[in-house]
């Protein structure tokens, strides 16, 4: 028995984060502050600042601030790339990434690091994954009551989490999810397909 390579998106993700938090150990924080959080004012002649918009979702806190995100993004994701497809997928991680990194940079001055937005984006796309066209899912119902309505219901706590970074990420994913109800539901029936003649084709 072999480990599969299944999500290759969502593994490529999770082992650059992996490695920017073991980097951030060995650099005492330096690497976090200097690559792996976005913050403003943003300075679009200014590479690193581009970089950092583009890589804060690497960086984390902590080993619990990591492992709370992947657990989630490791759940959920390889069911939305396979519903979605790989390449479709990157573009959604990276337009959540970009839309959630320039609202905060430009409307709050503390830094901020972490995948959450993707990962609230993820738990969105899993809850419409299978839905049909033009049709609202109870659970997306439900979810939007459960994880938004807490995060709304916190966003005036003062506890060092980014709740606006979630809410962006779910209305990506909701946006995301809604567009891309037929086409994903196509390409979850190709995918199928594939692996159903692979089968065939194969003996062990």
């Amino acid at each position: 028995m072999k480990i599969g390579f299944n999500a290759p998106v969502t593994l490529i993700l999770t082992f650059c984060a992996l490695a920017a938090s073991a980097l951030n150990v060995m650099s005492e924080g330096e690497t976090q502050r200097h690559f792996f959080s976005v913050y403003g004012p943003l300075a679009l002649e200014d590479p690193f600042s581009l970089l950092r918009l583009i890589a804060y979702p690497l960086g984390h806190a902590s080993w619990a601030h990591f492992t709370g995100n992947f657990s989630i993004i490791l759940l959920v994701s390889p069911l939305v790339e396979r519903t979605y497809g790989s390449v479709r997928l990157a573009v959604m991680i990276l337009v959540t990434t970009l839309v959630t990194g320039i609202v905060h940079a430009v409307f709050f001055p503390s830094a901020l690091m972490g995948a959450s937005g993707i990962a609230f984006m993820m738990i969105l796309l899993g809850s419409l994954a299978n839905s049909r066209r033009g049709s609202i899912p109870l659970t997306f119902v439900l979810v939007c009551l459960f994880y938004l309505g807490n995060e709304l219901m916190a966003i005036f706590r003062d506890d060092n989490i980014s709740q606006l970074a979630h809410l962006l990420g779910a209305c990506c994913g909701s946006l995301f999810g809604f567009m891309g109800q037929h086409h994903g539901r196509g390409e979850a029936h190709r995918s199928a397909a594939q692996h159903s003649g692979k089968g065939r084709g194969s003996a062990s």
